[in-house]
């Protein structure tokens, strides 16, 4: 009976002893909460990384501009080791360096619009009438063929506006939180969709692009002056994209401009009614060659304890964005956050027993490139599980990359593990908002890299705002658009998570580490196990 009750009150002691050590210490989160939302820098670092060095597509100016500037502040702030790490090859940088169009008849009329990215510029003014090309098979394309050079041209395709009916701007419930707090894990496998119609569906896009691709090799034979494109959005924002290939080797494309869907609409209610549409435009645009080499800037706090300080606590959000604004909310906004997190640390002298390492990514637009790359270097590639030592030197890692919406909880990416940890750590921050923990996982975000080979990484819950309805890769996607309060809120949220990370006894929990896919297993390799 003793040995019994000895044994239960041991059990209960280590239990009890577990769960203190992930309770904040009060006089520490006081002291976070004070730097991060009486003293904030969020602002002018994002005031910097936004109207100061404009937009920062991969490769681009704008891009190294912003990378230049961080190491030199971090740097000033008292970080270690900041630097420009390569991660691999990406191919070509690519600027817009002016742009203008109009319409001039049947009246004059200056456009929404943007180049598409790595298009190249009309090599001066030009001006002619707008040729509307109809054209549902290659076969079509036939009677366009010695008709276009010079000309402007756009598809006969786009579909009426529907008037919104929604806020652009919103936050979460209570019982849209409720529903996050409550999700289960998603088994992976069939998501029920139907064979026939899904076999349907691919038959018309591969029909789509041979249609387009063809068209796309016409147009550059004709030399088209330039491609009017219908740009996604409404109420003069327009979602932009990819216009062409990055690469050092890539085919000649034709000038392309993506038209806000107004512009765009009213053109082509014009030539469908017979109406003849005048438009000039001048367009430069420049390639960027000489380094091809794509970079993350990457900066520590070193660790002190004698222990732990070899074990790594990161954070981190992609300085990339798109290139018809100044990419404010995606991800100037995360970056800025991220940036001021470590700033409220080394302002209130934290001396961290796990050493903290910042990172900002490039080219996460393209597919998440900066950070795969950081990850496949030092951690393991998650293609055969074949990890480094250093893996396992990895606490966990912090991402934030959906707008700038206030941090209303975390994502677990599936670590129930890790729940009730963080449910003890976002308790402070309770009278923020900062309420939810759910296993589900949002996509899309750099943390995907991490968790590929099994290190714990996360994505913080934040409010949508008007992330998809007004600012993500659209032409208004500014500094006017990021709320300051909100910025301020999650940085002081995360800096007191990578505080609480850096000085717990143990890591954060792991999941049990994804096997390699076996499609690209050789059977050779021996992955390492954590």
């Amino acid at each position: 009976m003793i040995k019994k009750f000895t044994a239960t009150a041991l059990a209960l002691s280590l239990c009890l002893s577990v769960l203190a050590q992930d309770i904040p210490d009060p006089a520490m989160v006081q002291k976070i909460r004070k730097e991060g939302l009486d003293n904030s820098k969020v602002m002018d670092i994002a005031f910097n990384l936004t109207d100061v060095s404009g937009p920062r597509l991969s490769n681009s100016p704008g891009l190294k501009k912003a990378q230049e500037w961080a190491m030199k502040q971090l740097t000033d702030w008292g970080l270690k080791n900041a630097k420009l790490e390569s991660w691999g090859t990406f191919g070509k940088g690519w600027q817009i360096d002016k742009y203008y169009a109009a319409t001039t008849l049947p009246f004059y009329h200056a456009i929404i619009a943007s180049p598409k990215a790595w298009t190249p510029g009309t090599n001066g003014p030009i001006k002619s009438e707008v040729v509307l090309i109809k054209a549902d098979s290659v076969a079509d394309l036939t009677k366009y063929k010695g008709k276009l050079s010079g000309k402007i041209v756009m598809m006969d395709s786009g579909n009426p506006l529907q008037s919104g009916t929604r806020p652009d701007f919103v936050r979460y419930t209570d019982s849209v939180l409720a529903k996050m707090a409550d999700a289960k894990p998603t088994p992976a496998g069939n998501r029920g969709q139907r064979p026939g119609a899904t076999n349907n569906m691919m038959a018309q896009m591969m029909k789509m692009r041979e249609v387009r691709a063809a068209m796309s090799n016409m147009l550059v034979e004709e030399k088209v002056g330039l491609i009017l494109t219908y740009a996604r959005g409404g109420q003069g924002t327009f979602f932009t994209s990819n216009g062409a290939s990055y690469a050092l080797d890539a085919k000649p494309v034709s000038p392309e401009l993506e038209v806000a869907a107004e512009d765009y609409l009213h053109i082509l209610r014009l030539l469908r009614a017979g109406k003849p549409v005048e438009l000039e435009a001048d367009i430069k645009t420049s390639f960027y060659t000489q380094d091809p080499q794509g970079y993350n800037v990457i900066a520590e706090i070193p660790g002190t304890d004698k222990k732990l300080k070899e074990e790594v606590v990161m954070i981190g959000g992609h300085f990339d964005s798109w290139h018809a604004a100044t990419g404010a909310t995606d991800n100037a906004a995360g970056s800025a956050v991220m940036m001021e997190a470590v700033r409220i640390l080394k302002a209130i002298d934290f001396k961290p027993k796990r050493t903290i390492r910042i990172a900002f990514w490039s080219s996460e637009e393209q597919g998440l490139f900066g950070s795969r790359g950081y990850v496949a270097k030092h951690f393991g590639d998650p293609k055969t599980m074949v990890l480094t030592p250093d893996q396992k030197k990895i606490s966990a890692y912090y991402n934030l990359d959906n707008g700038t919406g206030k941090i209303r909880g975390i994502y677990l990416q599936g670590n129930e593990a890790a729940g009730p940890i963080f449910k003890n750590w976002l308790a402070p921050f309770n009278d923020l908002g900062a309420t939810t923990v759910t296993v589900s996982n949002t996509g899309g975000t750099d943390h995907q890299a991490f968790d590929a080979v099994g290190i714990p990484g996360f994505q913080f819950i934040q409010d949508p705002a008007d992330y998809n309805t007004r600012t993500h890769h659209s032409n208004m996607d500014t500094y006017d658009r990021l709320v300051e309060d909100d910025l301020k809120q999650s940085a002081t949220i995360i800096a007191s998570f990578v505080y609480n990370t850096s000085q717990r006894d143990a890591q954060i929990p792991r999941k049990e580490l994804p096997a390699a896919p076996a499609s690209t297993s050789t059977g050779t390799a021996t992955p390492v196990r954590n």
